[in-house]
């Protein structure tokens, strides 16, 4: 049994001497970081009154945008709601008469999420936007659910010009497929046949 502790202890490097200069050491870079930090003037923001302005790039509120000619977004695909890693988006998609798709009820627990962004960028149509906006703190946990009546916002969100169903191939009142933006006409796939 020795002999197997000394194989095992082969390869473990010797001990070093502890004489206490190490911890004394230690003890002294700690104590100068203190002092090197104590003679500097205090940086204290005046948060509410002053608040600061966030990178372009920050995540924060989720809302929901509207196309250019003033419809929602939104297609309830779902994507959203499947990413999301804590799983705080939950929806019900329907259709309208002319086709196109909308969620009949969209909502968000933000008791749950974590801004991590998976949601804006796995949407097809930009409708999920994280804005800068991270003042959102509620008493009540229940308050902290949001319908989609409380995320609609007006306007279109950083992507101005793009409207889904221009581009989606989709046969709607838009228009018919083949008609779309930067889409060729169907093919017959029966005439593809030798």
């Amino acid at each position: 049994m020795t002999e197997e502790k000394n194989k095992h202890h082969k390869h473990l490097p010797p001990p070093r001497d502890n004489s206490g200069w190490e911890a004394v050491k230690a003890l002294v870079e700690g104590f100068a970081t203190t002092l090197k930090h104590l003679g500097r003037k205090p940086i204290t923001e005046q948060y509410p009154e002053y608040k600061r302005k966030l990178p372009e790039r920050s995540r924060a509120r989720i809302v929901l945008t509207h196309d250019p000619d003033g419809t929602e977004r939104c297609v309830a695909c779902y994507l959203c709601s499947a990413v999301c890693p804590v799983s705080c988006i939950s929806m019900q998609s329907a259709e309208r008469e002319d086709g196109r798709r909308y969620a009949r009820w969209f909502r968000i627990n933000f008791g749950r999420c974590i801004y991590c962004g998976l949601c804006e960028e796995a949407c097809p149509t930009s409708a999920i936007q994280l804005t800068p906006d991270f003042e959102n703190i509620q008493r009540d946990i229940i308050t902290m659910v949001f319908e989609k009546e409380d995320l609609l916002v007006e306007g279109c969100g950083k992507d101005k010009e793009y409207n889904f169903y221009k581009y989606a191939g989709v046969e709607t009142a838009a228009g018919k497929k083949g008609s779309h933006e930067k889409e060729d006409k169907p093919v017959n796939v029966r005439s593809n046949m030798p």
